[in-house]
């Protein structure tokens, strides 16, 4: 009675997770581009003892559901080196978002800013991504 009990729960607690938790998605053929010479995107600066003018990139891709239903809000993270090995974003595991993931293959890109002293070209390491099934508040 015990065992079955216990694999009862197991398929339970993996309908839930697989319903309303995170479910991983593929990233694959990323690369970044830089942002366009366009207002929106010049004047982009990054924080330390004083501003300086960033460096623009996205990081682009295609991200892959196998799923069967739509995906909300997946979180892209990542690691992303310059030429020299430091790490460009170190305080930063999560890149961003991908608001809504359709079943199958989409292209996505998302913004980064990097400091001007980091050596290109960068370097796009471990990257992962998980999105829910349900729209997750923020």
């Amino acid at each position: 009675m015990g065992k079955r009990l216990l694999a009862l729960v197991c398929v339970v607690v993996s309908l839930l997770v697989s319903a309303y938790g995170r479910i991983p998605l593929e990233l694959r053929d990323l690369h970044t581009v830089d942002c366009p010479e366009t207002e929106e995107f010049s004047n982009v600066t990054v924080s330390g003892a004083a501003s300086t003018i960033a460096k623009c990139f996205f990081v682009e891709g295609t991200v892959v559901n196998r799923g069967k239903q739509t995906l909300y809000n997946a979180d892209v993270f990542g690691r992303i080196y310059d030429a020299n090995g430091n790490d460009v974003l170190p305080e930063r595991g999560r890149l961003g978002a991908i608001e809504e993931v359709p079943p199958g293959e989409s292209p996505f890109a998302i913004r980064i800013t990097v400091p001007p002293t980091n050596a290109l070209p960068l370097r796009l390491e471990q990257f992962k991504a998980t999105g829910f099934a349900g729209t997750v508040r923020r």
